[in-house]
């Protein structure tokens, strides 16, 4: 028993003076000049604080949609003779879509037309009349009555031909329905009724649907604080605005902003945009979400940080600069706006300081660290 508790007591002693030897030597093993402990520094890396030019830019979600879309009808009754075109074909405006049975037009413009020369040669012989009841009455051959006679029975008949004339101008226009041709530069959509089937005027649903593409909208909204920066970019000249596509391979396409909505809704307060793009290869389709951007303006000195350099704390935003003697200092900042990774300074930092981008978590004020430029490799560990 007495064996084993000096056992104990060898243990307990060695232990203690191990645990002194650790108290005065660092975390290298190198004793410290004051006796306390001093702890490695902190490997960190870090990004210098620069200046440079920085786009003022809105980012927002769009959705694309046309300038124009005419739901085609029939103006007339009859049976589709033949149908020009097929699901999803690219029109011209004047182009011929549809051809409706026109004979039964085509007899009443006949008939009008008869008429109209019937008229037109009573006309003609109640004239010659007129003339030569003129001539008698004044030789005193024929008495005025029979002359006022004569004259109302060719202004009557001259009424006629006017009526005839209205309807054969109102035939040739129900035979021109007959021919259905498109209105706008577009593209169809599905052909709801093939030749063969039957249509009345105006009837639903519309034979076909054809959507302008080029040039096409994209509409968008961005809240009311923004708006008078956008009034104020509107006055200094047209406002660029740039859309990318989801899943698209190509780049950005630019248009330019041609809408502002005339109220804000003050349901969501926002308020309604939209721009216009030339769309000539057609790669914005209506009903599509698209990325827009509107750049403002370019701020030409701003201070800017990478975006991993910001941290917000309780008191705030801030950051941890690298002082000369390689200790940090948190330093609160006032932050602008954040694009491509970077973020604006309005104050707190100046340009040329470091800033500590990976690493914050294990920092505190005043404690040292080893820096290397962001993205740098760490250095070999040359220590045996």
């Amino acid at each position: 028993m007495k064996r084993f508790a000096a056992m104990i007591f060898s243990l307990m002693l060695i232990g203690g003076i191990g645990f002194l030897a650790y108290r005065n030597n660092d975390w290298t093993g190198a004793p410290s000049a004051t006796g306390a402990p001093t702890p490695a520094a902190v490997r960190v890396q870090v990004a210098p604080a620069v200046q440079k030019p920085f786009p003022v830019e809105i980012s927002t979600i769009g959705t694309v949609t046309v300038l124009a879309s005419v739901a085609i009808k029939s103006r007339v009754d009859g049976q589709i003779m033949e149908a020009h075109i097929k699901d999803g074909q690219d029109v011209k405006s004047g182009d011929l879509l549809f051809s409706i049975d026109s004979r039964g037009i085509t007899a009443q413009l006949d008939q009008a037309e008869a008429n109209l020369a019937r008229d037109q040669a009573l006309v003609a012989s109640a004239r010659r009349d007129v003339e030569r009841q003129l001539a008698l009455v004044s030789k005193n051959f024929a008495s005025k009555q029979l002359l006022d006679q004569t004259s109302a029975n060719a202004d009557s008949l001259a009424a006629s031909v006017r009526a005839d004339q209205a309807a054969v101008d109102a035939a040739n226009v129900q035979l021109s329905y007959t021919e259905i041709r498109s209105p706008i530069d577009g593209r169809i959509g599905v052909v709801n009724l093939p030749r063969g089937n039957m249509v009345k005027a105006n009837d639903t649903p519309p034979l076909v649907t054809i959507n302008q593409l080029r040039p096409i909208y994209v509409a968008f909204a961005v809240p009311q604080r923004e708006l008078p920066g956008i009034r104020d970019a509107m006055a200094a000249g047209p406002l660029s605005t740039s859309v990318t596509i989801p899943g698209d391979k190509g780049g950005p396409l630019t248009g330019d902003l041609s809408f502002v909505d005339n109220a804000v809704d003050t349901t969501t307060g926002t308020i309604q945009l939209r721009a216009t793009f030339g769309n000539d290869d057609t790669r914005l389709w209506p009903g599509q979400f698209v990325n827009v951007t509107m750049t403002l303006r370019v701020e030409p000195a701003a201070i800017v940080v990478p975006d991993a350099a910001v941290q917000h704390g309780q008191s705030g935003t801030y950051v941890f600069v690298v002082r000369s003697d390689s200790t940090v200092e948190m330093r609160p900042v006032t932050i602008g706006r954040s694009l491509g990774g970077e973020t604006v300074v309005d104050k707190g930092v100046t340009t040329g300081e470091s800033v500590v981008v990976e690493g914050q978590l294990r920092l505190a004020p005043g404690m040292r660290v080893e820096a290397r430029p962001a993205g740098q490799a760490p250095a070999a560990d040359t220590t045996s």
